[in-house]
């Protein structure tokens, strides 16, 4: 299920993808800052996905958030969960940040 933050919001609105609070995320496919591709198909009848949607990588705010998933990744894989993160940056933007702070999900 969607939920939003105005950051999020704006994200979607950029990606072009139509989705209101509340609707089922769609699936998508994307290259991950591993080096992989991922998609929401992988995980269905598998595990929970936490899908956060970010404007940019290594921006203070979103460097907060990142981390807070991070800091709680073992409480969500109690509850087989997995985090996915989105947003418009480079891949190589991704794996900077992703290295900088010991993201051990994909962006």
């Amino acid at each position: 299920m969607i939920t939003q933050t105005t950051a999020t919001k704006d994200l979607v609105s950029k990606m072009g993808i139509k989705v209101k609070v509340g609707d089922a995320a769609p699936d998508f496919e994307g290259p991950t800052s591993d080096g992989n591709r991922v998609g929401l198909k992988d995980f269905i009848g598998k595990k929970n996905v936490v899908l956060y949607f970010y404007p940019k990588d290594d921006t203070p705010g979103c460097t907060k958030e990142a981390c807070s998933f991070r800091d709680n990744l073992q409480s969500l894989k109690r509850k087989e969960a997995e985090v996915v993160g989105v947003s418009l940056d480079s891949v190589e933007s991704h794996k900077k940040f992703s290295e900088k702070y010991h993201l051990p999900f994909p962006l």
